[in-house]
């Protein structure tokens, strides 16, 4: 499409694509319009048509992932200047989805009506047809149907949602369609009971919360403190609270009153009486589910304060909340404890106790005081009423089953206060049992039962479950009570009582527990005897000091006094605290403007720091990569070895060698278990061994102790066994004797009573035979008959078999054969060529050793030219010299000629340094003598002078130097003008050997 398209256009161009049913090429005109640079700078009144319809054609094509697209750059397009427009699009395209549901539902309805319609017979169950559908599919018509139908549209609207909301999030001027959008998701799952859709939906909901504070320095990032905003969220999660409560998803029900929590903490303003009351009403319904009593108590009590804050409320409505939380109190468990420690208030229970807002963990004495000072036994009906006074007021243990009976009747016929029986009829239980307690000592179990007995028959004629009161059931309740600390019961099963212990040195604070908890207390107990024994000594003694010394009776002016100065302390005390009061509004409104001015400081401190934050969340991006990078090769080179290790260990627990976990082997390699496995067989030798020869001890010590006490036993034993058993003997054989007597007369009675039907026995005995004599016969000889027709079939089969399989092995020898043949030609083929090659690269080798060697003759005859012609350079200018020079006197010629160094006349000579020689260059042959600088003679002597030193040399006795031959170098002097001659030199090798 071109650039310079008008929106106009490409709008009549896509209608007209849709009317001759290219929708999809209609849809991609508007995507590439959408990527197009033009896009943002298009006006939205233009705009607004074009994507209402590219909306439209989304939903009708079930294309989510483009409309999500088309959507996000419409949105960064107009959020700056319509958010109406977003609004309108985003409604449209979840109402158009909707409706397209809606159109599929019915289209099933009646798919399914039809399919009624055309059934023949009404009185056939199924029909073949169905049965076959049913038979594969497991689904019945109407399932196959919605799965046809409804199903892809169930998806996509569920997808619209989605893309709405990721659309709308972290925009402060998209909050209320945000909200509206995620409202009609809760009503969704709801009304098609999407479960795990709104697991997911609460999940997206809670990151987007979270991504708040990530994305507070964009532009129109949500503010939280806004009061408006911050309602907006918490109706969301009350909807999200009421929608999980009904969908009856519990854990998730308590992750949103956890968000709800939160988000009052954060509100400056203290929320709305009714939504409170909404927020305390869940909580009952969660805790109930949870069977967590005593915070379900303590949430009944919280929403009846709100509830009687609020008002509006009838008597009759108010007498059956005012029930609840009088029987939820009656209910929480006797021997619950409610020990407020720092360990529970970061956990659990303070968590729970935070998210009533109260600030101590809740108690059952402080949930019934609560209760009742709110007036709430006066407005709770009859029946409330008589159970609160049985169970907390009077004190009657034998008949205490029997007037609850009635009222546990009276309560399961109420479905409000059905839930509450098995936690009351535990309640009643400890309350029996503590009762009991403080009347005897001890007390037979089977007087417990039969005090019982009312509540088991009233449980059987409710149809509940009677063995709640079953001893064993009983006992458990007992040892848990004792095991808190709440009851000290001991229970003897020998004698079947049970014994109160009353201990006079029981803790202060237990004692003091039970006490509290069980309420009224007919006589002490020795351990509170022995624990008010001292404040009792000390209020008697009191008493009688104050009958002894009675205090002196002030005057009528000291009284006057006392009450003048305390009127005048009563009114500085009022002055003080109304100048503290307008102290603490003057703070209060100091504190508000410092917020305010905190705020603007911290939104351009925000505003400055986004810049820095951008660089530097991209070099941790960088940074990141390269660590991720590195730790998964490192985690790859990790699990390699841990697996290699965990293989090893497997093989060698398969075995029996290694007794260790599988899981427990990440940081073992394999030397280290195998060094493992050594220690641990050595270490269950050694141990097998020790207990062996422990074992074999006790044993032989044992045998022993047995035989020296059962020796003088024996012969006394064997008496009594010998009397013992003759007299068993005689007893059996009588009675054998007897028995067989009986029996033989039996048996004569019987043969004399059967022998009458004997011959029709044989005669039907005998047809019986021989009918079935001829049966087997005739099954026998069809049995040979088809066995010689299986084996003539079967050796069929085997012939074909087996010619079948020659032919198949045949075939692969031939295929062998010519895969051997060719694998042998190919083989030839390399060899061939290796060789080639190699004869390619001999004759490569000998021509570039021919061309090397060329080289060296050649250079060789260069040196050798070059040689000579220096040579002949060096003999023309020696020549010319000597032509040039005056012929030198003999002495000083011969003195030259000696010395071999050119020196002054009349100056001495000085000591000759050491030569240095001058190690020959590497590219150059290396000279057989010592190098001269100079041609044949000395350093300029003549033919004479070397004549002269011939001479000289031969009549001293010393040998004449040949031609040819190298001269040892002499020493030269040192002259005044300190020139010496340069000794040790290269020269060429037709100078060498001359002087």
């Amino acid at each position: 499409m071109a650039p310079m398209t008008k929106p106009e256009t490409i709008l009549k161009q896509a209608e007209g694509l849709v009317s001759v049913g290219q929708s999809h090429a209609a849809l991609q005109s508007f995507t590439e319009m959408f990527s197009s640079k033009r896009f943002r700078t298009t006006p939205l009144a233009s705009l607004e048509p074009i994507m209402i319809r590219f909306v439209e054609l989304c939903v009708e094509m079930r294309k989510g992932r483009i409309a999500k697209e088309g959507l996000m750059q419409y949105k960064n397009t107009a959020q700056n200047t319509s958010v109406g427009s977003i609004e309108v699009v985003i409604q449209k395209f979840v109402s158009l989805a909707d409706a397209k549901l809606q159109e599929a539902q019915e289209k099933a309805e009646k798919a399914a009506a039809d399919a009624v319609a055309d059934v023949d017979d009404l009185e056939a169950i199924e029909t073949p047809e169905s049965i076959l559908l049913g038979a594969v599919s497991g689904d019945q018509s109407r399932d196959r149907t919605d799965r046809a139908l409804v199903t892809p549209w169930l998806k996509f609207l569920w997808e619209s949602y989605r893309t709405a909301l990721e659309t709308l999030k972290n925009n402060a001027r998209l909050q209320a369609i945000y909200h509206q959008i995620a409202q009609q998701a809760f009503q969704f799952c709801l009304k098609h009971q999407r479960k795990v859709e709104f697991r997911r939906l609460c999940e997206t909901l809670r990151l987007h919360l979270s991504n708040v504070a990530k994305y507070a320095h964009q532009p129109h990032a949500v503010n939280l403190q806004d009061p408006d905003t911050l309602q907006h969220y918490l109706d969301a999660r009350f909807a999200q609270l009421n929608t999980s409560v009904e969908l009856e998803l519990w854990q998730e029900a308590f992750r949103s009153v956890e968000d709800v929590h939160n988000l009052l903490i954060m509100a400056k303003k203290a929320p709305r009486p009714a939504m409170m009351a909404n927020y305390y009403e869940k909580l009952t319904k969660i805790f109930l589910m949870s069977g967590n009593a005593l915070y379900h108590a303590a949430a009944w009590g919280k929403f009846y304060a709100v509830t009687t804050t609020i008002g509006g409320k009838s008597d009759e409505e108010l007498g059956r909340l005012a029930g609840q939380v009088l029987v939820s109190a009656l209910a929480v468990p006797v021997n619950q404890k409610a020990e407020e420690s720092v360990e529970e208030i970061k956990g659990r229970t303070g968590r729970l106790t935070s998210l009533l807002g109260l600030s101590k963990t809740p108690t059952r004495t402080g949930l019934l005081k609560d209760a009742l000072s709110r007036n709430v036994l006066k407005l709770a009906s009859e029946t409330i009423r008589s159970l609160y006074t049985i169970l907390e007021v009077t004190f009657d243990p034998l008949t205490l089953c029997t007037q609850v009976a009635p009222l546990f009747r009276t309560l399961s016929e109420d479905a409000s206060y059905a839930p509450y029986l098995p936690l009351l009829q535990r309640a009643l239980l400890s309350r029996l049992i503590s009762q009991l307690a403080q009347v005897y000592s001890s007390i037979k179990i089977e007087n417990l039962l039969a005090l019982l007995q009312p509540l088991r028959d009233a449980l059987a004629d409710l149809g509940g479950d009677p063995t709640i009161y079953q001893p064993e059931q009983i006992e458990a309740h007992i040892m848990r009570g004792t095991h808190a600390g709440e009851l000290s019961v001991r229970i003897d099963h020998a004698s079947g009582t049970l014994e109160f212990v009353d201990d006079p040195f029981t803790g202060a604070d237990d004692s003091h527990a039970s006490s509290s908890a069980h309420g009224i207390v007919v006589q002490p107990s020795a351990a509170s005897l022995v624990r008010t024994r001292l404040s009792g000594i000390a209020g008697a003694l009191n008493h009688a000091l104050a009958i002894i010394d009675p205090p002196p009776v002030s005057s009528a002016e000291e009284q006057r006094a006392r009450v003048t100065a305390l009127i005048t302390a009563a009114d500085a005390e009022r002055k003080a605290l109304q100048l503290r009061r307008a102290i603490v509004a003057r703070r209060r409104e100091l504190l508000s403007e410092l917020a305010a001015r905190k705020e603007k400081e911290e939104q351009s401190r925000r505003s400055e720091e986004s810049r820095q934050v951008k660089v530097d969340e991209s070099r941790r991006a960088l940074e990141d990569a390269r660590r991720r990078e590195i730790e998964r090769a490192r985690e790859e080179i990790r699990q390699r070895r841990n697996e290699e290790a965990r293989q090893l260990a497997q093989s060698l627990r398969e075995r029996g060698n290694l007794k260790v976990d599988i899981d427990d082997v990440e940081n073992l390699n394999t030397d280290s278990l195998m060094r493992l496995q050594v220690e641990q067989l050595e270490k269950e030798k050694k141990e097998r061994e020790s207990r062996l020869r422990v074992i074999a001890k006790r044993i032989d010590h044992t045998e022993r102790a047995y035989r020296q006490e059962e020796r003088p036993l024996l012969a006394k034993d064997y008496e009594l066994q010998q009397a013992s058993d003759r007299a068993t003997f005689e007893q059996i054989q009588k009675g054998r004797v007897d028995t067989a007597r009986l029996a033989h007369k039996r048996d004569l009675e019987t043969k004399k009573r059967l022998s009458r039907i004997l011959p029709e026995f044989e005669a039907r005995k005998t047809i019986i035979l021989e009918k079935r004599g001829a049966e087997y016969e005739r099954k026998q000889t069809a049995a040979q008959a088809k066995i010689e027709e299986e084996k003539a079939k079967r050796r069929a089969e085997v012939l074909k078999v087996r010619e079948k399989e020659r032919l198949s092995q045949e075939t692969e020898e031939r295929f062998r054969r010519e895969a051997e043949e060719r694998e042998q030609r190919q083989r030839e083929e390399e060899e061939q060529r290796q060789q080639a090659a190699e004869n390619a690269k001999r004759e490569e080798e000998a021509r570039a050793v021919q061309m090397r060697e060329e080289r060296e003759r050649q250079r060789a005859a260069d040196l050798e030219r070059i040689k000579q012609q220096q040579q002949r350079e060096e003999e023309a200018a020696r020549r010319a010299e000597e032509r040039r020079r005056p012929q030198p006197a003999a002495i000083p010629a011969t003195a030259a000629a000696q010395d071999g160094v050119w020196r002054r006349a009349g100056v001495p000579s000085a000591p000759t340094p050491p030569p240095i020689r001058t190690p020959p260059r590497s590219e150059s042959p290396a000279p057989s003598g010592p190098p001269r600088l100079f041609g044949r003679g000395g350093a300029s002597a003549g033919w004479r002078a070397r004549e002269q030193a011939k001479a000289t040399g031969t009549a001293a006795g010393g040998p004449a130097p040949s031609s040819g031959a190298s001269e040892e170098p002499k020493k030269a002097e040192n002259k005044d003008d300190g020139f010496q001659t340069t000794k040790n030199v290269w020269k060429p090798s037709r100078l060498r050997g001359q002087q």
